[in-house]
């Protein structure tokens, strides 16, 4: 991996993409931290205390602390995730928009267009219901009137516009997809906060040095390093199928009679249906947050919270569908039994054409089922222990966010592996072309 972006950094091109890539992850860490008028010293005070374990800083937590500093940026990618989950849902179900994916660029540029003003819609909503939530909670200031209001939607709205532009500009003209290296530098940004928390399983203001802390700083440790050897090991695992291409003659050469193979990756989706999963499962505890004097908020706070049974199995089962969703609409076995059978090549013992379709299917659904598998217990297990640890003392704080690191862990990992991926194979694109142009030239 360090060789890789040791390569990549003395490459210009790939210099230059690197550094695009850093300086908007650093302008949007900026924007992360631009205070807002009309927001009082409550804001801060009160997600240290009733947020603690909610959804609130779960969502908190995704944003960098964007969310509980009610900052520019407090939205995060939130609206353009849900768009993009709409739309994407919308494309497979509505023949139209079906149509406009396959038109090509055109297509693309029509859809994304779409995906834009989808996210405005749910910027302002979503900004309303979190003045409203704000105001609610004290977090505003009291002399606040309805102009202080619309200014401070209006900003939340354009925070949300401003990210959603900043991740099309990584696609663009940098490395890895825009929306998972935003969320990867809102983790990162969290990193020194949880380091801080395991460091008050050893030394507390209150309780001073704790002797019990320290194996279970340890085990922490550990079981931190254990799942980061787990989710590379299963990231990078695939499950080959063989192809075998016939000897065809094109004028005086032969070509063919080789054989290959078509690899699929265990977990294909990456870290999408974790971050799809999230924004779905969160919407309705969201939404009765905005409202929290009302029955729909109490219920929600009571049966569908973080530290619930209900969300969690809801959660796992979001992770399953949208496993097979993200599967379904970048992966087309048609397409690729064609282009095998286009190049002379065929799978041992399977015929070409619709067996071989129905082949790639059942290898499909299997590698899909695994890798939703992997998913469920990297995502799980910690939000388990969370659960457990709320059950046991509901008003134990030791444990806080270490249902989040599941999630967290995949997300940064997956990142890393998928920028390693791209950089690797611009590099061997690179190599290849130079050993074309020289055997030309001489």
């Amino acid at each position: 991996m360090f060789a890789t972006f040791k390569n990549a950094w003395r490459t210009a091109e790939l210099r230059s993409k690197m550094l695009f890539t850093a300086l908007i992850l650093l302008i949007y860490r900026l924007g992360a931290s631009i205070p807002l008028p009309y927001i009082s010293n409550n804001a801060l005070t009160y997600f240290n205390t009733a947020a603690q374990g909610s959804i609130l800083e779960y969502m908190d937590f995704l944003s960098g602390g964007a969310f509980g500093n009610s900052t520019l940026f407090a939205l995060s990618v939130s609206p353009y995730i849900t768009a993009s989950i709409v739309i994407q849902l919308l494309t497979v179900a509505i023949p139209a928009l079906q149509a406009m994916s396959k038109d090509g660029e055109e297509g693309r540029k029509k859809i994304t267009a779409i995906t834009r003003y989808t996210t405005a819609v749910l910027a302002v909503i979503t900004a309303y219901g979190y003045m409203k939530l704000m105001e609610t909670y004290g977090m505003l200031v009291s002399d606040i009137n309805w102009f202080g209001k619309m200014v401070l939607i209006f900003c939340y709205c354009a925070g949300a516009a401003i990210i959603m532009w900043l991740a099309e500009r990584v696609n663009e003209k940098g490395i890895g997809n825009g929306v998972s290296m935003i969320l990867f530098a809102n983790i990162i940004s969290r990193v020194p906060t949880l380091i801080s928390s395991v460091g008050t399983m050893v030394y507390n203001k209150n309780d001073g040095f704790r002797w019990w802390g320290i194996p279970l700083a340890i085990l922490s440790l550990a079981i931190t390093l254990a799942m980061i050897v787990f989710i590379v090991w299963f990231t990078e695992s695939e499950r080959r199928i063989p192809i075998l291409y016939a000897k065809r003659v094109v004028g005086r050469k032969m070509y063919g009679g080789q054989s290959s193979n078509l690899p699929i990756k265990l977990n294909m989706s990456g870290v999408m249906p974790i971050i799809f999963a999230s924004s779905i499962a969160s919407l309705p505890a969201t939404i009765g947050s905005f409202f929290p004097k009302s029955g729909f908020s109490k219920f929600m706070t009571k049966y569908f919270n973080y530290n619930t049974w209900i969300y969690f199995l809801i959660y796992m089962a979001l992770i399953v569908v949208f496993s097979y969703f993200y599967i379904l609409i970048s992966f087309d076995p048609v397409e690729v039994s064609n282009n095998i059978q286009k190049q002379g090549g065929s799978i041992p013992g399977i015929r070409s054409g619709r067996p071989t379709v129905q082949y790639i299917k059942k290898i499909l659904n299997r590698i899909t089922t695994i890798g939703a598998a992997f998913l469920c217990i990297v995502a799980g297990l910690p939000m388990l222990v969370g659960i457990i640890n709320h059950l046991i003392n509901a008003s134990s704080t030791t444990f806080n966010g270490i249902a989040f690191g599941g999630n967290s862990l995949l997300i940064v990992v997956g990142v890393i592996l998928e920028v390693v991926r791209d950089l690797e194979a611009q590099l061997a694109l690179r190599s290849y072309g130079k050993a074309q142009t020289k055997g030309i030239f001489g």
